[in-house]
């Protein structure tokens, strides 16, 4: 239950996170780079007095029941929440602030602290097992009947939208919603590689068996334990090879100084650890 409340925390901040920029930087400069957003934002040039939370809610129903339609209901929960959740905030935000107006007249600085604060709340969603509906939709549907590869039909999806903003409010317009959309996608990658990374520590040790101990009991990790013979004593020792997060890392390095200073340990950078106690398969 706890990690449940846990993770629907997670995802409401990772939100308001993408909700944020949205609607007060995005909306006001007429940027549009991609989504569900960008075209509720074109949208709302032509019906100003419809809040772009509403549009992006109706767009969302509109796709998810064109979803069903084409490849049935393949939608977590998590992701119907997630986007309507999404639309909620917005058309929240438009109450407390109803006519927000642009911060500066720098619309590149605005952009990129826009979109990397999205892509951030994007980046926790995503870790969470959910998405924010959309142009992910559209892409599942390019995938089964065109075989076009999902990362590759979400850009084209966002891209598209991006030029097409263009149409609307100029050419000027477009170029920044097409950066949008790449400088995203490119920080969307970093931030999870960052959430995701963990560390592969092998250890040969006097002490092996007060460490493996302390890795089992105290940190809760499994391990695996081998037998490894040395090239220059033909000593014969155990090794202790384990993945521990980057917080846990620093416990057990902090122990084994205290039980073998002169152990050997070797560490590796893990970008994405699938199974029990890491992230889930599917």
């Amino acid at each position: 239950m706890k990690n449940k409340i846990k993770e629907y925390l997670l995802i409401n901040f990772g939100l308001l996170l993408v909700a944020v920029p949205i609607y007060f930087i995005l909306a006001p400069n007429s940027l549009a780079p991609g989504g569900i957003s960008g075209l509720a934002i074109i949208i709302n040039h032509f019906l100003p007095k419809v809040p772009v939370g509403a549009l992006m809610m109706a767009i969302d129903l509109v796709l998810f029941i064109i979803g069903v339609i084409f490849i049935g209901f393949g939608f977590g929960a998590k992701t119907i929440y997630s986007s309507f959740t999404l639309s909620g905030m917005v058309i929240i935000l438009q109450k407390i602030n109803p006519v927000p107006k642009p911060f500066s007249h720098d619309i590149l600085t605005q952009l990129i602290f826009g979109t990397c604060m999205s892509a951030v709340g994007m980046a926790i969603v995503f870790q969470q097992n959910a998405c924010t509906g959309g142009t992910d939709i559209i892409a599942k549907i390019l995938n089964k009947y065109f075989h076009i590869n999902l990362g590759k039909g979400v850009l084209i999806c966002d891209i598209g939208i991006a030029i097409f903003s263009g149409v609307i409010f100029g050419i000027e317009s477009a170029m920044y919603g097409v950066l949008g959309v790449l400088f995203s996608g490119i920080t969307i990658d970093k931030v999870i590689q960052s959430l995701t990374i963990n560390k592969e520590v092998v250890i040969i040790s006097n002490r092996s068996v007060q460490i493996k101990q302390y890795v089992v009991s105290e940190i809760e990790r499994g391990a695996t334990i081998y037998v490894a013979k040395g090239a220059f004593t033909n000593e014969e020792k155990e090794v202790i090879r384990t993945i521990v997060t980057k917080k846990e890392f620093s416990k057990l390095r902090k122990y084994i100084k205290t039980v073998d200073e002169n152990a050997f340990i070797t560490v590796n950078h893990i970008h994405e650890t699938f199974g029990e106690g890491f992230l889930n398969i599917r």
